[in-house]
């Protein structure tokens, strides 16, 4: 155990001396390794180790943080005096709360079989050497490739007021392509990635020669590509490709610190048909081996299946302690921060729509014109309106229910909302993509899935005249 439990007991219970309502413990240390080859050199290296606890208190509206590397007694007491200090306008003076602490065990959705740091670091490399050989073979265009190797492992202890006392072991692992071919079409990029929580048994499920040629595939294609229509178009996105949509249009509006702050185009529809009957919504913390899952949140709660629209209806919103608190709910697992050194605040976790009954094959057969989006990038979301912009990184012309010409890159225009409103068709297949969520200054892994759907009417921001 990171901290002793009675030096913990004592924390929490100091860290209340000056009328704090809720007192936490969060504890954190993490090791990690990458490795990056570029044009078959090693150019990148790197270990690090980061160890600390942060004291929370919550008094009234005011909540007071402090963060430290020392885990000793003294060193948590200082930090509790600090937080107790920052908190202390919030509520009335003079409360003491005396708690025991019971230590609980958490169930972790991860079971790692191979720790990455007992693998020899040759073995890392030469995974990323096979990487740039697959990605180079036979694809004279290819004039560049980046492979990266990345793990880490995070052991968490959250102590609670409430009487909480947990701890969590997170490993992840991942492994990306990155390519760039030159042609006629000008320089076009190529990008596979592969992460899970798990162990080095990644690669036992993942062959990074796989990985390597589609990236490189991807971006020889694109050498070919036309330039997109634009308008207003049908969508059709494919199994995985489009799940950062869903995740940034409407998985955020779906966080409560933006529902309490009235920031949110989805405040106050609860039980309110929020989308089409097809679309159910869900974020889920306990999806064994995906990138966003966990067995404890960083507040200590258990992760949970949060259905957040059902048949289109609007069920609930996500949680965290403190938004729980001012609300008269509990959390719903969904308490994250990037590090000791930052408060915990609602975040998703893996954020996917439910699978439904039909073919993908024939969704696209169904669809005389339209685009069909094997892989959305980055983008823009107003939170407040529902309103994004993301680019396009793999797409094709359907053109009389076939997949026909690639296209170059070009964005999706939208709104949220609206989008989830327009979606006609849900197939039973399924794929979760993992990515970063960033927000306000915190980067927490998430996963993105959604089955191959199709949307009526998205505007394309194409060249084609």
């Amino acid at each position: 155990m990171l901290i002793d439990p009675e030096v913990l007991d004592r924390v929490i219970d100091h860290a209340l001396r000056n009328g704090g309502e809720f007192a936490e413990v969060f504890a954190e240390d993490r090791t990690s390794m990458s490795a990056v080859l570029d044009d078959r050199k090693v150019e990148e290296l790197v270990t690090g180790t980061s160890r600390g606890a942060g004291v929370r208190v919550i008094s009234g509206e005011t909540t007071g943080y402090a963060h430290t590397a020392d885990l000793s007694e003294s060193g948590l007491m200082k930090a509790a005096e600090v937080a107790s200090a920052a908190s202390r306008n919030g509520s009335e003076q003079g409360h003491i709360r005396q708690v025991a602490l019971e230590e609980a065990v958490a169930s972790n959705p991860s079971i790692v079989h191979v720790d990455p740091s007992e693998v020899a670091k040759s073995r890392k490399i030469d995974l990323l050497a096979r990487a740039d050989d697959a990605a180079r073979a036979g694809r004279d265009p290819i004039t560049q490739v980046s492979a990266s190797y990345g793990e880490s492992k995070r052991a968490i202890l959250v102590a609670s007021s409430g009487g909480r006392l947990v701890e969590d072991d997170q490993v992840r692992t991942r492994f990306s392509v990155s390519c760039i071919a030159l042609g006629d079409g000008g320089m076009q990029t190529g990008y596979e990635t592969a992460a899970r929580t798990t162990g080095f048994e990644l690669f036992d499920d993942v062959e990074v020669e796989d990985l390597a040629a589609k990236a490189a595939t991807r971006a020889v294609t694109k050498l070919s590509a036309r330039p997109a229509p634009s308008g207003e178009l049908t969508v059709v996105l494919a199994s995985g490709g489009g799940g950062v949509l869903f995740h940034e249009a409407c998985g955020h509006g779906l966080e409560a610190d933006h529902i309490a702050k009235d920031s949110s185009v989805y405040v106050g529809k609860v039980g309110e048909q929020v989308a089409g009957s097809l679309v159910t919504l869900v974020d889920d913390g306990t999806l064994g081996g995906e990138w966003g899952s966990y067995g404890i949140d960083d507040e200590g709660n258990l992760p949970g299946r949060n259905v957040l629209i059902e048949n289109g209806v609007l069920g609930d919103y996500m949680w965290d302690v403190e938004r729980g608190r001012k609300a008269g709910r509990n959390s719903s697992g969904n308490g994250r921060r990037q590090s000791y050194r930052h408060l915990p605040m609602v975040r998703m976790t893996n954020t996917f729509i439910l699978p439904g009954q039909d073919d993908p094959d024939e969704i696209v057969a169904q669809t005389p014109y339209g685009i069909f989006v094997a892989q959305l990038g980055g983008g823009q979301v107003n939170i407040t309106t529902g309103d994004f912009v993301f680019g396009m990184t793999e797409a094709y012309l359907i053109e009389d229910g076939k997949i026909t010409a690639p296209l170059r890159d070009a964005n999706l225009i939208g709104n949220g909302p609206e989008v989830l409103m327009r979606i006609d068709a849900v197939a039973n297949d399924f794929g979760v993509m993992p990515g970063t969520c960033g927000k306000d200054g915190q980067s927490v892994p998430v996963g993105c899935g959604q089955p191959t759907l199709r949307i009526q009417g998205v505007t394309v921001g194409g060249t084609a005249g």
